[in-house]
């Protein structure tokens, strides 16, 4: 499928402070669009970055059929532009839209219209430490219709954002007690917009009481550890790494299943498993927890500084003294920015071609 491509006729990068990222606030210029109806893809489209135009009966916003991905993009010191594991995004998306009864969406126009939507923002990705292009595609339901059925149309879209780091220092984090985000034959391990939306009331308490994000348990007893609200998470005890096992409730992380390789191959033991929380309290007391880890595009790879369950702060060692999450944070940031050898081939270089311009 050809892609049109509609450049802007006014550049909004001249006004971008870049020493100023708020996360996800400042949208590049461009684009990239699809439409799919009467059962197939077609108007692949790069255009400038503008509102949508819907019907108040757009059945997305009544039944919730809606998914999303996330990436990011750097330069390396040749200003080639890196794009972390593009491939994984797009078959987590396609497994997202099955469980969500949608569409699939080619994996090679997937791939194409990103390397030509980030060729022509190239100039929106930011320099500086932690700093980067994060990469937001999505699709959603468009039928103009509120009887509660499959939608028969839908439109995808990448956009894109420089920022800063999602998080700027370690987290405090309250463990789940009365909420619950996923329950087995669920959509959690979905990436779909309703997922998040029901997680907003207890991170919004999990806040006011001054933590940064929740970790979510098992819906049947809240013994099992499963996520934090925006990552993956990992536990280090004694000489073991402990992270929850992809059980149907728990996305399937692209930044965890690449730490878990990393981790492996630099002789760590990693345990995937049902993590009890018994357990990681158990050997906090006897002072075998060593660290404690959120990973994820957004993210990347945190400190978890510490986390409260039934009322008591289960305090992480200093971060100076973490082996393996400083490890994971360096190792990580060097692949994705071009300064350690891929030798996954995790990154897909975007090359400098003409993409071309019809009206």
């Amino acid at each position: 499928m050809q892609i049109r491509v509609q450049k802007t006729t006014h550049s909004r990068l001249g006004s971008v402070d870049f020493s100023d990222l708020p996360f996800g606030k400042i949208k590049s210029d461009h684009m990239f669009v699809v439409d799919y109806s009467n059962g197939q893809w077609h108007d692949a489209r790069i255009v400038p970055f503008e509102d949508l135009m819907l019907s108040p009966a757009n059945s997305a916003l009544h039944y919730g059929q809606a998914i999303f991905e996330g990436m990011k993009a750097q330069v390396d010191e040749q200003g080639t532009a890196l794009i972390f594991r593009p491939d994984q995004n797009i078959k987590r998306l396609n497994l997202s839209a099955d469980r969500m009864c949608m569409p699939n969406l080619p994996e090679d126009l997937f791939l194409k219209g990103l390397k030509q939507l980030i060729q022509l923002d190239i100039d929106w990705i930011p320099s500086g430490e932690g700093k980067s292009l994060y990469i937001r595609p999505f699709m959603f339901a468009t039928d103009d219709s509120v009887g509660v059925k499959v939608s028969e149309s839908y439109m995808f879209i990448i956009f894109t954002s420089p920022v800063s780091p999602y998080y700027s220092k370690p987290l405090k984090i309250k463990v789940a007690d009365k909420y619950v985000r996923a329950f087995d034959g669920g959509v959690g391990s979905a990436k779909a917009a309703g997922n998040y939306g029901a997680s907003m009331l207890p991170t919004k308490e999990a806040y006011a009481q001054g933590y940064h994000q929740v970790m979510w348990m098992d819906g049947h007893e809240f013994k099992y550890v499963e996520e934090t609200g925006t990552t993956n998470v990992f536990f280090v005890i004694g000489d073991k790494i402990l992270t929850p096992a992809l059980d149907g409730n728990i996305l399937d992380g692209v930044t965890r299943k690449s730490c878990i390789a990393l981790l492996k191959e630099e002789g760590a033991t990693v345990e995937e498993k049902r993590v009890d929380i018994n357990e990681i309290i158990e050997a906090y007391k006897n002072g075998e927890l060593k660290d404690a880890f959120c990973t994820g595009t957004a993210a990347s790879v945190v400190h978890i500084e510490l986390f409260n369950y039934k009322g008591q702060d289960i305090v992480l060692p200093p971060v100076a003294e973490r082996k393996w999450s400083n490890f994971l944070h360096n190792k990580l940031d060097a692949i994705k920015g071009g300064k350690s050898s891929d030798t996954h081939d995790w990154i897909v270089e975007v090359v400098n071609e003409n993409i071309g311009v019809s009206a």
